[in-house]
C-alpha cells in the first residue's frame, strides 16, 4: 500500500496526531511517513513534502542528505516495527525494497505539541 497521490500530484501524508497518554500513532500513517522518506531519500519526490513532519533541525539534515538511496526501481516499504522508549517518544525502522539492493530506515519521533514529528532519521 503506498500514501495516497492528491490532485496536484503532492504525496497526501495525514497528521501524526497525538492520542491519549501511552497511544503511539496509527501504524498505517508511520508506514506512509517512511515510504514518503524513502521516496525522497530517493530522490523522487522533494523533501518540501516531509517539512511539516520533521522538526527545524530532522528537516534541514533531510535537505543536506540529498538523495541517499540509489534505487534501480521506486523504493516500497515493508512493515514498520516501533518501541516506544519512553512516553512521547517512538523509535522505529523499515525495510525499504528497491529492486537489487534494500535499505533500512530508523526514525525517531517525538511528541510535539499535538503531532508526533520526526527528530532523527538514518538509512543503511
Amino acid at each position: 500500500m503506498s500514501p495516497e497521490i492528491g490532485i496536484d500530484g503532492a504525496l497526501a501524508l495525514a497528521p501524526l496526531t497525538w492520542g491519549p497518554p501511552g497511544a503511539q500513532p496509527d501504524e498505517r500513517k508511520l508506514r506512509h511517513l517512511t515510504q514518503a522518506l524513502a521516496e525522497v531519500l530517493a530522490g523522487r519526490r522533494p523533501p518540501q513534502i516531509l517539512a511539516d513532519r520533521f522538526t527545524d533541525r530532522a528537516y534541514q539534515a533531510l535537505v543536506r542528505a540529498g538523495q541517499m538511496i540509489h534505487a534501480n526501481r521506486p523504493p516500497f516499504t515493508g512493515s514498520v516495527h516501533m518501541k516506544q522508549p519512553r512516553d512521547g517518544a517512538i523509535e522505529m525502522c523499515a525495510l525499504v525494497h528497491c529492486g537489487d539492493r534494500n535499505h533500512v530506515l530508523a526514525l525517531r519521533l517525538e511528541r510535539h505539541g499535538s503531532q508526533w514529528l520526526c527528530t532523527e532519521f538514518e538509512t543503511a
